[in-house]
């Protein structure tokens, strides 16, 4: 298995004519954009400099369907990825992503009245999100990922979960479940028809069972130019057209497709069906929409990145130090895109497991806030705003004041 979620590993077909959608299956496809040479994985946690500056690298060049808005990397290859213990994305160490989950889980819980109720998580990473679900609700839960790494420092505090280092597949069929979720995962997944056909011929006869999917938004990446979440690793981008698309192919009637967390995420809840075709409604999204950001990307992007090579360039000739905040995919993007990033001598990551680490392509320390102490930095770039709060009141309790900039 090479995806994050489980599939056989495949990189994008073709037709005759060219680029073939993977999720709508039409030729109606245009590329639009690329990028050469970044990590394959933004999220590798890799022990030395030397280590992190020889990942291994790939190339991204997007093309979008003009049929149902769907993105995708055309020059993916599902061979060299393998996800494992080395894998590190977690997002719960941030207060406001931990905000976010918690209402979320609540949520769910409360329409589909999951109270002692069995939940199944695909993707789970480290279970924060299954443990959510499950200690809110009073649900029992099973988890499938194969970075999953078990804490024995803290010893079975979740008796009513169950994690699983592998895979989902059709070989886990018998786990039934009430609820079934998997976030930003499908993401991973060259294939996501394929996939989700797979997870519905699993589910069975279980058609009171609620599915609920969440995905990084293709619209807010294009429209807000929020081009530090294109990263190799994530070959499929989805629009709300797109997603429902997906899951209507696979044998699933889609409730809502809406966008979460300041537009950055669309979440997606569905139910199966076995004696008509899923549902899908125009009113979901708008893929022509889609394809008229897609156009307008290229020159928006080389805009912004000159913009952001001057800034560096002008820092540089000031002596001024600068550090990046946020050690994940954002962050590690912005300095493996970015001229002059070599500038940056730290990445700050409040997750503890990334700490003492290199950022992947380019080899920064990953140090903790409290490092910046001694280090004090002029400048710090910020690689997403929803987390701007958070980070001024981190350096409010180690009382500095650098100046803040938004990318």
């Amino acid at each position: 298995m090479c995806s994050k979620v489980g599939t056989r590993p495949k990189s994008y077909e073709k037709t005759a004519g060219g680029l073939c959608c993977p999720v709508c299956a039409t030729d109606e496809v245009s590329v639009f954009w690329e990028m050469r040479d970044l990590p394959l994985k933004c999220n590798v946690l890799c022990s030395t400099r030397e280590e992190a500056l020889a990942v291994p690298r790939g190339d991204i060049r997007l093309a979008v369907c003009h049929s149902c808005g769907f993105i995708y990397n055309t020059l993916f290859n599902a061979s060299t990825m393998q996800y494992d213990a080395g894998y590190e994305n977690a997002l719960h160490f941030s207060a406001r992503f931990r905000e976010y989950a918690e209402s979320l889980a609540r949520r769910l819980i409360d329409k589909y009245n999951l109270r002692q109720k069995d939940i199944l998580e695909i993707a789970c990473g480290d279970g924060y999100f299954l443990r959510l679900l499950c200690e809110l609700g009073n649900n029992r839960g099973i988890g499938f990922d194969p970075s999953y790494v078990e804490d024995t420092s803290k010893g079975n505090t979740y008796s009513n979960v169950a994690i699983i280092p592998d895979y989902y597949g059709e070989q886990y069929a018998d786990r039934k479940a009430d609820l079934i979720c998997c976030r930003h995962a499908l993401e991973h997944v060259p294939d996501p028809v394929g996939f989700l056909r797979m997870v519905r011929r699993a589910m069975g006869e279980c058609r009171d069972t609620a599915v609920f999917f969440e995905v990084p938004n293709a619209l807010f990446i294009l429209r807000d130019l929020s081009v530090w979440d294109i990263i190799y690793e994530h070959c499929s981008y989805f629009s709300a057209a797109a997603l429902a698309k997906c899951f209507s192919r696979s044998g699933f009637a889609v409730e809502a497709v809406t966008e979460e967390y300041d537009g950055q995420f669309l979440s997606l809840e569905a139910q199966p069906v076995t004696d008509r075709p899923g549902g899908l409604s125009a009113e979901l999204g708008n893929p022509a929409e889609v394809v008229r950001e897609a156009a307008l990307f290229a020159g928006r992007f080389g805009e912004k990145s000159q913009k952001w090579a001057d800034r560096m360039e002008a820092l540089r000739r000031a002596a001024e130090r600068v550090v990046v905040w946020g050690a994940g995919s954002k962050g590690v993007t912005f300095l493996n895109m970015m001229k002059g990033a070599d500038l940056v001598e730290y990445v700050v990551d409040i997750n503890p497991r990334k700490q003492g680490m290199f950022a992947a392509g380019t080899g920064q320390r990953i140090v903790s806030p409290e490092f910046l102490r001694d280090h004090r930095p002029g400048t710090v770039v910020v690689t997403n705003a929803i987390y701007t709060d958070e980070i001024r009141n981190a350096f409010g309790r180690i009382q500095l004041s650098p100046e803040l900039v938004t990318v």
